[in-house]
């Protein structure tokens, strides 16, 4: 079973920048979909950006156009997401996900269903 595990967040003020880390706990054949998540206290969780690792497309949330910046590291099936100009309402618990079958295709890549596997999550929390 392929655990994710997230890294990197942290408590910043607004305006501050963050970069998490999302890398599989062992060697595993490079996912088809990865994506970022999250969630905040009594909210639906919501995709934030996801991208397909064979580089033929992106998705990013309207609300983080602009001020978040995905990466892959595709030789470690590694994922990254660069925060910039960080606000309060970004606060949530942010979750890494990835689908080794082609779900996000029908699904989309901001959609949980398209994912099986996914990390504990990693708080990111931004102070006004």
């Amino acid at each position: 079973q392929v655990q994710l595990v997230e890294s990197g967040g942290g408590s910043v003020q607004a305006g501050g920048s963050l970069t998490l880390s999302c890398a599989p706990s062992e060697y595993t054949d490079s996912a088809y979909s990865m994506a970022w998540f999250r969630q905040a206290p009594g909210k639906e969780r919501v995709g934030v950006a996801g991208l397909y690792t064979d580089g033929s497309g992106t998705y990013y949330a309207d609300s983080v156009k602009g001020r978040f910046t995905m990466s892959q590291n595709n030789a470690k099936n590694t994922l990254y997401l660069k925060m910039n100009n960080l606000k309060p309402e970004d606060t949530a618990m942010y979750y890494c996900a990835a689908a080794f079958g082609t779900e996000a295709v029908d699904y989309g890549l901001a959609t949980p269903q398209s994912y099986t596997y996914w990390g504990q999550g990693t708080q990111v929390t931004v102070s006004s």
